[in-house]
């Protein structure tokens, strides 16, 4: 057995937020594709015991286009001034500053799986923030900058962002919350809970707004500023 969090948007609701569900279910083992799927789909069976259906994984190893097109690997970002381009990954691990270095804006121009796998990544010290075309963000709330960028990318790709609003979760096999902060499938819960709330345009507006209107409803908010807006 294994257990992994599910990820449901607080909808109807005038505060956005993520309710995140623990769920037991019966996990096979392998790397092989269809091992994962096999999980995928007995973790799938699990949460419809609990009510929630219609649930979405949003991974590579999904059985839904839509649900692969959503990864951060292949989730496209657009600058404003649509002169780059890149994907969510690549643009997340670019935007990391450490220690003894970063941000390292060269793995914009690499895959996600070469920007994610850089060994400066790994050899330049503790994560002490972010720093996106010079806009700087903190590390705290910790999945901040991570649900930013992707709600952002999101919002750019509409036809993508309709067609999920009507799932009640969402699910991340790849995640394990014992050895990783941020999950695709939770900034996408955020997303539609902002949608849901009509507060998705105010929210994007700066980082501001985006730290005061999406993580209103957790109770350890912590206390920081932000600069800017997307570019």
């Amino acid at each position: 057995m294994a257990n992994r969090p599910v990820f449901v948007p607080m909808k109807n609701s005038e505060v956005p937020g993520v309710k995140v569900i623990d769920v037991e279910f019966q996990w096979f083992p392998g790397m092989a594709t269809s091992q994962k799927k096999k999980s995928i789909k007995s973790l799938h069976e699990a949460v419809r015991k609990l009510g929630i259906s219609p649930v979405l994984e949003v991974s590579s190893k999904s059985e839904e286009e839509i649900g692969v097109s959503l990864s951060a690997f292949n989730l496209m970002i657009e600058t404003a001034n649509k002169k780059y381009k890149f994907s969510v990954e690549s643009a997340f691990q670019a935007s990391k500053v450490f220690e003894r270095g970063g941000p390292y804006a060269d793995l914009l121009n690499k895959s996600s799986k070469e920007a994610k796998r850089d060994i400066r990544l790994k050899e330049s010290g503790n994560l002490t923030g972010f720093n996106f075309f010079g806009k700087e963000f903190p590390i705290k709330p910790v999945t901040f900058f991570y649900d930013w960028l992707y709600v952002h990318s999101l919002n750019q790709n509409q036809a993508m962002a309709k067609k999920v609003l009507y799932f009640s979760g969402f699910s991340d096999i790849e995640f394990n919350p014992k050895k990783s902060l941020n999950c695709q499938a939770r900034s996408l819960a955020l997303y539609i809970s902002l949608v849901s709330a009509g507060a998705l345009e105010d929210a994007l507006s700066t980082q501001d707004r985006f730290f005061e209107i999406a993580y209103q409803s957790e109770n350890d908010k912590g206390s920081t500023s932000f600069q800017a807006s997307l570019l």
